[in-house]
């Protein structure tokens, strides 16, 4: 008699219950697979993965407490050998550049067909990365474009709030002639023609959030 191979231990992490409940049943369906455990939040994903260590985990972005690609930095840090891949619906570069970067093997959107996650799975389960072809366009859209600087993310951020340059330079405890110095080459660098066109490219790109 041929012995089962061993199904893929999974660990589902999203906040929306028919999000989880259809990846379950997906996953349950699926003779080679088997769902170990569920998790809301970033830090029930990284509690359920040092209980389960579960062989792919599937990580949305966006939780209730902290990010997911925190929670994915965090159980990388202390397990180099996790097998995680990122399933959202945010499909700007800069959440597919920080996801990759944090140690994500996949990056899916939820608007893909089921098939092409468990071809994801699969794969990144036999040591492989998985990038689909319209995500990496997505990434390719702007290789090799200026990032933002942290201070510069963090003017953005002050003026999507709609706060004036003399508030920002308080907050951020720097000269006005700084803010309007950060404001002049965050539009440079994000090709906008005003701030309001600059806070509405770094959303779409998800390099803010609002």
């Amino acid at each position: 008699m041929t012995s089962c191979p061993t199904p893929i231990r999974i660990l589902c992490v999203d906040d929306h219950p028919l999000m989880r409940e259809g990846i379950g049943a997906y996953i349950r369906s699926t003779p080679d697979m088997q769902l170990v455990s569920e998790a809301v939040t970033g830090m029930e994903a990284i509690d359920h993965f040092r209980r389960f260590r579960p062989d792919i985990t599937l990580m949305d972005l966006r939780l209730p407490d902290i990010s997911g690609v925190e929670a994915l930095a965090t159980i990388r840090k202390e397990f180099s050998q996790a097998r995680i891949i990122v399933l959202t619906t945010f499909e700007g570069d800069a959440d597919i550049r920080r996801a990759l970067e944090a140690g994500a093997q996949a990056y899916l959107l939820k608007t893909m067909p089921r098939s092409e996650l468990l071809e994801a799975v699969r794969k990144v389960h036999a040591g492989k990365r998985y990038v689909p072809p319209e995500v990496a366009t997505l990434l390719a859209q702007h290789l090799g474009s200026d990032l933002l600087s942290k201070r510069e993310i963090e003017v953005l951020e002050k003026i999507a709030e709609g706060n004036r340059n003399v508030d920002i330079a308080l907050m951020l405890f720097i000269s006005e002639e700084t803010v309007k110095g950060h404001v002049k080459h965050i539009m440079e660098k994000l090709g906008a023609s005003d701030r309001t066109e600059a806070v509405s490219i770094a959303h779409r790109r998800g390099i803010i959030r609002l």
